[in-house]
């Protein structure tokens, strides 16, 4: 309940102030009738109507009427660089159909990830224990990972097999200073690419290692009622693989993107993004993954960051997935990008059995252990983008501490 009341802070003049940061003439039925249609996200917590901290933000992606009523100079969009079509995606194509390999245009990069807790989080002379997300190599995609170091020395590098990685770090607690942990290191990061004839896509083959991902797995991959009825209007009669994920795909990607409330706080994710009318990058693959599975096509998870030329100067927390497409194999998807704009289908489609080379995944499986085990309830019980910390005493909160995640395009080695 201390996390919701943390993501659900704003009383009603809190939020209607927000609003009226955007739009200063904000009348009072206006903001009833989006309250109303569920446009600005609240909760009831012990009697009183709360408002969510991003809901006000969100209702400028949400509701065009209201983003109309917003200045010109203060509309917003996704920042994304590459959630538009752009010369990256042209790159990636060329490439793959020149060379007929689905790995190309590979990105060397240097990365610094830190984690800084605030001063007398922790009392002074106490252990202070950090995860910080560390890739494994993942063929085709992620490879030549090189470690360089970390602050303080003495890292633990999880085992490669690790679906949520991690370097573990300990540090003693200082009084009045802030207690500060980092990791360093290389990686080269391919973009893919496959190319799919739907009529070439066979039934899924009966196969064990492909039975995890055609499961359940609650609370946030569970064949609902309501999930069943959502797949049978979508699917209808198709039973062609690739054709029923495109249809699926091409739903979810309808709704509409919003910044998300804490994962640790929602009882079961992809039913959330299917009622909520919004969702974020991670809500939306799972209830992809979900309603694939609900269909017989194995589907997972992956996540991390999302990163650019230095230039540009962008990072971001991404989530993405994977659907297993015979005799393809497993193949990217990234339905919170989705569709492209454009008439032509290797553009359009790209996130349909794609993926730019500007991603780092952390995770390849949501809510798994991390190396060492945590002794306390984690800040984030699902994904693994930001890191995780504690002490003997408790887990450490995000409003107790700080990430940072940069990252330096190199050359790539020949060139």
């Amino acid at each position: 309940m201390r996390r919701m009341r943390l993501d659900f802070s704003l009383d009603e003049a809190q939020a209607k102030a927000a609003v009226r940061r955007s739009i200063p003439d904000l009348r009072e039925a206006e903001f009833k009738a989006w309250d109303d249609a569920g446009l600005i996200e609240h909760l009831d917590i012990d009697g009183q109507r709360r408002w969510f901290n991003r809901a006000p933000n969100n209702l400028f992606l949400l509701s065009e009427e209201a983003s109309q009523r917003r200045p010109a100079d203060k509309r917003i969009s996704r920042p994304g660089p590459y959630e538009r079509l752009g010369p990256h995606h042209a790159e990636v194509i060329a490439a793959s159909d020149r060379s007929g390999r689905n790995s190309v245009s590979p990105r060397r990069i240097r990365v610094t990830q830190s984690i800084t807790v605030k001063a007398d989080a922790v009392p002074a002379g106490e252990t202070v224990r950090a995860w910080i997300p560390y890739p494994r190599a993942i063929p085709g995609q992620q490879e030549n990972i090189r470690w360089l170091g970390s602050v303080p020395d003495g890292a633990q590098v999880a085992p490669e097999d690790t679906l949520q990685r991690t370097a573990y770090l300990e540090r003693t607690a200082v009084a009045g200073t802030p207690t500060e942990f980092s990791v360093n290191y290389e990686v080269t990061i391919s973009a893919r690419r496959f190319v799919i004839d739907p009529d070439k896509v066979l039934p899924t083959p009966s196969d064990p290692a492909l039975a995890p991902f055609l499961a359940q797995r609650a609370p946030h991959v569970v064949f609902t009622p309501a999930l069943r009825a959502f797949s049978r209007k979508v699917v209808g009669n198709e039973t062609n693989p690739y054709r029923v994920a495109r249809k699926l795909f091409d739903a979810v990607d309808q709704i509409p993107w919003g910044g998300a409330r804490e994962y640790s706080t929602i009882s079961n994710i992809s039913d959330y993004a299917l009622h909520a009318g919004h969702a974020d990058c991670g809500q939306q693959t799972l209830l992809l993954v979900a309603l694939l599975r609900l269909n017989g096509i194995p589907a997972r998870w992956q996540s991390g960051m999302v990163y650019s030329d230095d230039a540009v100067g962008y990072n971001n927390l991404h989530d993405w997935g994977a659907v297993y497409l015979a005799p393809y194999g497993w193949v990217p998807m990234d339905v919170t990008t989705g569709a492209l704009d454009s008439s032509v289908p290797a553009e359009r489609d790209f996130y349909f059995g794609g993926i730019d080379a500007y991603r780092i995944a952390f995770n390849d499986d949501y809510s798994r252990a991390l190396v060492p085990a945590k002794q306390h309830f984690r800040s984030e019980t699902v994904d693994l983008q930001r890191g995780e910390v504690e002490w003997k005493g408790g887990n450490l909160y995000f409003n107790q501490w700080q990430y940072d995640f940069q990252t330096q395009v190199l050359p790539l080695e020949g060139q």
